[in-house]
């Protein structure tokens, strides 16, 4: 959990910082060249959409390195190096033998009622283990809900309905939701199978999809695959109606009406059994992170750090894709947030006034393959995670028009959002609540990483206002994960760079301010990743969600 210092009072602060620490009267501006530069590099065809783990990505790594050197920035990276190299296992898919029993009666589970993803956790898995149907497989005691209450589930596999906490807000069940398989693990099982209760055609597609498509996980520190810790080997898929004839049940109406959100009576089931011969093919790669460092100038602050971080990746090349196109460039997703990175890191090196908080820039691998370079940065922290300030993180910026306000994902939550309007009003930029919740943006990008442990973090949109809105829309139709989200997209360098004007002054203002950003009291992810820390009062101007639990 983090622990943050707020050691001096703002007036005893200002006669123990030295004058270079005060931040500048007249801050500098981002130049629109400079973001243009960036944009135009990496997501040039020759760099093949910066798929982590392939040479067009460790060429975007060289070029950041690159810039962060020209800059007269630190490596921070381990041992004086840029680089922090992330180790990932690749698991393809191989053959797979799943049999079913209800007491000694066998079921079956062939390819259209079952499916496992390829494990990243072994190449071959054997395993006959008892079935054990856990509910949705939630346990939070924040939230009042453990539906393994009464359970052993220790070596065995659990089975899993849909479904999360009926009332409570998106992000909240979308984290709730995600964790599935940890808690699974936490509680010592050896595998997790979801129950689908799309309509059959549907759920036959999705089986296929999760059997052939490949699985990339991080290896943690214990040399395990982050997304399967402990003891747990695999996860999969199998339909309302095979997990009906495992237990001998009608599952059916419990587990729709779990899907659809409502309240639901947790069957008890009979335990059956699953024997499990399921190969994976694997492939070890590493991609780096790219770290840099400022050092504060202010003796009594100069050990915080606060944290600007964008993911470098996107999906690379796609042999499958329509048209004569292939590359998924990514300029706006995540070129563009790259590109406002550096240069607010380029803002920070200009003049004499040095911020009183260190500042860390880094660009993210993984992101696309499910924010691994950030889970892994968040294990492996070249700084000490009680010693980060806060994190703000660029992730896709739709620079199509002269917007006027911006998103704050997570501005209910933490006051890193109040440093967001303080910089924005200097800009003339507003701050606006979140104008899609139901896509629960605050669990989908890399900040969320730092924010399961602990860390005051937000992720930063540019607005709906001012034609914002139906910018986004065309761009989430037309170009999002697809090739036409490249350069002949009608890009706003102005625009760009008073983005990046933005983003310097928020991560100024939290280096210089004399109390580091807290979560907000009587927030759910406040107190689920921070128990006991310090808190703030929460602004109901700046919610951008329902935030309470």
């Amino acid at each position: 959990m983090t622990a943050y210092r707020y050691l001096l009072a703002a007036g005893m602060l200002g006669l123990a910082a030295p004058l270079a620490a005060q931040a500048p009267a007249d801050p500098p501006r981002a130049q629109s060249d400079e973001v243009r530069a960036h944009v135009e590099f990496l997501a040039d065809d020759l760099l093949e959409g910066r798929r982590s783990g392939t040479r067009g990505y460790d060429l975007a790594a060289l070029y950041v390195a690159s810039r962060y050197r020209a800059m007269g920035l630190e490596p921070g990276a381990p041992d004086g190096r840029w680089f922090q190299d992330v180790p990932f296992v690749r698991a393809a898919p191989g053959e797979t033998v799943l049999t079913g029993y209800r007491g000694d009666e066998p079921v079956a589970l062939g390819p259209d009622r079952a499916a496992l993803r390829p494990s990243p956790a072994g190449e071959a898995i054997a395993l006959d283990a008892p079935l054990v149907l856990a509910g949705r497989g939630i346990s939070e005691p924040l939230l009042g809900v453990d539906d393994y209450a009464g359970l052993d589930v220790a070596g065995k596999i659990v089975v899993v309905l849909p479904g999360t906490v009926p009332g409570q807000a998106g992000d909240i069940n979308a984290h709730v939701g995600s964790i599935k398989a940890e808690v699974a693990a936490a509680k010592g099982a050896r595998g997790i199978l979801y129950v689908l209760a799309a309509p059959a055609p549907r759920a036959s597609r999705f089986l296929d999809y999760m059997r052939g498509n490949e699985v990339v996980d991080f290896i943690g520190p214990d040399g395990r695959p982050s997304g399967l810790p402990g003891a747990l080997e695999f996860e999969g898929y199998v339909t309302l109606e095979a997990a009906s004839a495992l237990f001998g049940l009608d599952l059916a109406p419990v587990a729709r009406a779990a899907a659809a959100g409502g309240e639901i009576a947790i069957p008890h089931a009979p335990e059956a059994r699953l024997t499990v011969d399921h190969r994976s093919v694997h492939e070890h790669f590493t991609s780096p992170n790219v770290i840099a460092r400022l050092p504060g100038s202010d003796p009594q602050l100069a050990g915080e750090t606060v944290m600007m971080t964008a993911h470098l990746d996107h999906v690379g090349i796609n042999p499958e894709a329509r048209g004569e196109d292939k590359i998924f460039n990514g300029a706006l997703d995540n070129a563009a947030g790259i590109a406002t990175m550096l240069e607010a890191a380029r803002l920070f090196t200009l003049g004499e006034a040095a911020p009183r908080r260190s500042v860390t820039f880094i660009a993210l691998a993984a992101e696309e393959m499910g924010l691994l370079g950030a889970g892994y940065y968040a294990a492996q922290p070249t700084v000490p995670l009680d010693d980060i300030a806060a994190v703000v993180n660029l992730d896709m910026p739709v620079p199509l028009y002269d917007f006027t306000d911006v998103v704050a994902f997570g501005a209910a939550y933490n006051s890193v959002a109040e440093k967001v309007a303080d910089a924005g009003a200097s800009l003339g930029i507003s701050v606006s609540p979140d104008p899609m919740p139901e896509q629960n943006i605050f669990v989908r990008s890399d900040h969320y990483e730092f924010a399961k442990k602990g860390v005051p973090a937000i992720l930063l949109f540019t607005g709906y206002a001012n034609g914002g809105e139906d910018e986004w829309n065309a761009f989430f139709a037309e170009r999002y994960h697809k090739p036409g989200d490249d350069l002949s997209q009608p890009l706003d360098w102005r625009a760009l760079a008073r983005y990046a004007d933005l983003n310097y002054r928020i991560a100024r203002t939290i280096a210089d301010e004399p109390d580091a950003p807290r979560w907000y009291e009587g927030t759910y992810f406040g107190d689920r990743f921070d128990p006991g820390g310090e808190r703030a009062a929460r602004p109901a101007a700046l919610d951008s969600a329902p935030a309470s639990h």
